[in-house]
């Protein structure tokens, strides 16, 4: 439980007013200071040893499958980006002509790009769930329009936890039970909600889930994390390099090839994946995000964002309900008689930083806000 904000943690000052964690987290000072302490460390080379370029690397692993539930850390790989990890799920899916991929409307472009381009390379259809119109019970349609897109033709469902516009909440345990009906793969993106929202690979039992690294779970920009599970064990990586092959660990022997890949999602980290600045400081940020939990970092949310959504839903803005969304990033949708010029020009000159994305204002906290500064921003709404 976390009853106080934990800005103290973070290099932030009280001006301006930050809530766009769901466009870049700010950074802990404990993962800074890492941070520079590996960076200096390329100065001098001969203090780096080759177990190095393995041991920061497991504890990574290690402390992301314990964020996401996944009993086995041989099955995190480290990756690059979104993109990345996408284009290796879709490198190890045997695709035929006619097979359809489920996606939603205005989902994130890192998971849409490759699989349309499927379209013209393999013959399959791209299956996009139109969002139904604000209205009271959207969340709970949209999910319903999701089991309902799911048939026998349906090769994947590629969606995110939550949407990223607006922070509609899937309803992943049914959609993984609906795609397991037709054989279906479910790939989450879980780069808007893993690290501030619950996630659980035994309850969902994804095939693959993906994350940036540099927004809920408050780590640096260009590396991420990313599940796969069993039907990828054996597959094949988007790229040979000398780590993802058996026996990496012993440079002397690294002059004898090994063809063999490295077991289960091993086999799929990007190369340098040691990242001697990079992977310390993701670990470090997971392992603050173990302290705090994505239960705390709900329920704190959830506390200081209430008085205002419902303070926003009197002066008559839409925002999902509750249980339809998460806590961590919510959308506004204007009634008609607000001016979003105007608006937007008020929280400027308040010196708020939040998102406008699609037809929404996308505010997004974390435990380095405060009930006083979401008080702020409803007031530019008046």
């Amino acid at each position: 439980m976390i009853n106080v904000h934990q800005k103290e943690k973070f290099n932030l000052p009280e001006s301006p007013i930050y809530l766009n964690g769901a466009y870049m987290s700010p950074q802990l000072k404990s993962v800074e200071a890492i941070g520079i302490e590996n960076l200096k460390r390329k100065s001098q080379p001969f203090t780096i040893y080759p177990e190095d370029f393995f041991a920061e690397k497991k504890v990574l692993r290690k402390r992301f499958a314990q964020l996401i539930h996944a009993h086995d850390p041989n099955s995190i790989a480290i990756i690059p980006s979104v993109s990345y990890g996408v284009a290796t799920a879709l490198k190890n899916i045997p695709f035929s002509k006619g097979d359809e991929i489920v996606v939603l409307e205005e989902q994130f472009p890192s998971n849409y790009y490759a699989w349309k381009e499927l379209e013209s390379n393999k013959g399959v259809r791209l299956k996009t769930v139109i969002a139904p119109s604000i209205a009271e019970g959207r969340g709970d349609q949209w999910n319903e329009r999701i089991l309902a897109a799911v048939n026998e033709r349906t090769k994947v469902v590629a969606l995110p936890h939550v949407h990223w516009t607006d922070g509609t909440l899937f309803d992943l345990v049914s959609i993984r039970k609906r795609a397991s009906e037709v054989g279906a793969y479910l790939i989450i993106d879980g780069t808007q909600s893993i690290g501030a929202l619950p996630f659980s690979i035994e309850e969902i039992q994804p095939d693959a889930v993906i994350c940036g690294g540099y927004k809920w779970l408050l780590g640096p920009y260009s590396l991420g994390v990313a599940y796969f599970g069993e039907r990828f064990d054996h597959g094949t990586p988007i790229e040979n390099n000398w780590m993802n092959h058996q026996g990496s660990e012993n440079f002397r022997n690294l002059v004898r090839y090994n063809e063999n890949f490295k077991p289960k999602s091993l086999r799929y980290d990007v190369g340098e994946s040691s990242n001697f600045i990079l992977t310390p400081m993701l670990s470090e940020a997971i392992r603050q995000l173990l302290i705090w939990t994505p239960n705390g970092i709900q329920g704190y949310c959830s506390s200081i964002t209430k008085e205002a959504v419902t303070k926003l839903k009197n002066l008559g803005c839409f925002i999902e309900d509750d249980d339809a969304r998460a806590h961590h990033l919510l959308g506004v949708h204007l009634p008609r008689t607000m001016d979003l010029t105007k608006i937007q020009k008020k929280i400027h000159e308040a010196g708020i930083f939040v998102s406008y994305r699609g037809n929404a204002i996308r505010i997004s906290s974390h435990v380095y806000n405060t009930e006083q500064e979401i008080e702020k921003l409803v007031s530019c709404f008046i």
